[in-house]
């Protein structure tokens, strides 16, 4: 089994060969890559996989995973395109390398987020816990996707009161889903805009350790 999407990886220096670790899939934003995002989880490498994956279709000087048809209206077909590939790729990689199949997390910003989420209510038990930052849950997933139980799952919610590209509602709204489906949701309001802070990045760090304790 082959991924069809370029990523990168950091693990730890010395793999135990008997054991299995968590992992987490980082997904950017429109117009990114996937160098930016492991500063986000930098210290986490000896502890779990961490693979940071591109977006397939170029977008400026960077990538993205989906295209936009409206304001918070993806194109539906390539964002079924875009969360079949996914899918795809947290498999090949749970075969691939040693991943403990009951600790697989996701991260995401913006675009990515909005990747997390639905990825989380589509996947139900393959994923533990998500991370979504200044995202949102589009409608056409409600909609049109069998949406598994997350009474198991673990959920990080972060948006900028300020946000003027993804609207702070739209940030609790998706909170709202989430705690309406028994998920354990955790949910993070700051004085920002469509950015990550110092406190949100260390309040991330701190429930992802947090996660792995558990």
């Amino acid at each position: 089994m082959e991924s069809s999407l370029y990523y990168e990886l950091r693990k730890p220096n010395k793999i135990d060969p008997h054991k299995k670790y968590p992992a987490i899939f980082l997904l950017h934003g429109m117009g990114s890559n996937e160098q930016n995002m492991f500063p986000l989880v930098h210290g986490l490498e000896e502890q779990m996989y961490i693979f940071s994956i591109r977006g397939p279709i170029s977008q400026g000087p960077g990538f993205t995973f989906f295209t936009i048809e409206g304001y918070g209206k993806p194109h539906r077909d390539i964002f079924k395109q875009s969360l079949n590939q996914l899918t795809h790729f947290i498999e090949y990689a749970t075969e691939q390398y040693p991943i403990d199949s009951e600790q697989v997390f996701l991260l995401g910003f913006s675009q990515g987020s909005i990747l997390s989420m639905s990825l989380a209510l589509t996947l139900g038990k393959k994923i533990k816990g998500i991370v979504a930052l200044s995202g949102y849950l589009p409608k056409l997933v409600i909609e049109d996707y069998e949406i598994q139980p997350v009474d198991h799952l673990s959920v990080f919610i972060s948006h900028g009161e300020m946000d003027g590209v993804l609207p702070y509602q739209w940030g609790v709204e998706a909170q709202e889903y989430f705690k309406k489906l028994e998920a354990k949701v955790s949910f993070y309001s700051y004085p920002e805009g469509h950015t990550i802070s110092l406190k949100n990045h260390q309040d991330l760090l701190k429930w992802i350790q947090d996660q792995l304790l558990q």
